[in-house]
């Protein structure tokens, strides 16, 4: 991994390219990232920087992390996250939305909306039944579970009704559209996970296209 930020996703809009086609976007605040701590292959077995997100204030903050940020002399943020980068940082350093260019290709980490208790319908995109001549209240059902006699029970992994939503989502090979540094915002091509005012991690694509 090259280069990451943590971000907050602001909405949707559109921009017009060049050839004056529209382009739908997600602005996301990008920063800044301050650099809280530094993980080392000596101290901790592996290189990281952890980077922070989001002011905080100190009554809010658990007193570990109270401490952590203050052996650091580092303000305490709201969120914080480990990254491997490959730029050699200090702490103290801060990340903008200058660190990523247009055009460049992205991961975007989010958590999905949370839809609460679903069927099998919406949640896993089943057919229904026909609702006339006698298939009775049963349109939306699962349908069969299993077999009878044998094994008498429904296998592991069987797509039924439950919960939706709310899981850990990554969109890969994103294209930066916009580059806002005054204001700290990036533009993205395309759709994000999560609700407005989620907290977002973007990151160089590991599968980035050719």
């Amino acid at each position: 991994m090259e280069k990451a930020l943590i971000g907050k996703k602001l909405g949707m809009t559109q921009v017009f390219d060049e050839k004056g086609s529209v382009v739908p976007v997600t602005v996301v605040e990008a920063g800044p990232c301050p650099v809280v701590f530094l993980k080392t292959l000596e101290n901790d077995g592996y290189d990281a920087v952890q980077l922070g997100f989001g002011d905080i204030r100190i009554k809010n903050v658990t007193k570990p992390l109270q401490g952590h940020f203050a052996k650091q002399d580092v303000a305490p943020k709201r969120k914080l996250k480990e990254f491997k980068l490959s730029k050699p940082l200090q702490v103290g350093d801060v990340l903008k939305a200058d660190l990523f260019e247009v055009g460049e290709i992205v991961d975007v980490t989010g958590t999905s909306k949370g839809k609460g208790t679903a069927g099998a319908i919406k949640r896993w995109n089943f057919s229904r039944l026909k609702e006339t001549h006698g298939t009775g209240p049963v349109a939306r059902h699962a349908g069969s579970l299993g077999a009878c006699s044998t094994p008498s029970r429904v296998y592991k992994g069987k797509k039924l009704a439950g919960h939706l939503g709310h899981e850990r989502v990554t969109i890969q090979n994103l294209t930066i559209v916009q580059v806002d540094a005054e204001h700290n915002t990036i533009a993205i091509k395309g759709a994000i996970p999560g609700p407005r005012g989620s907290v977002v991690f973007i990151s160089s694509a590991i599968k980035a296209k050719a």
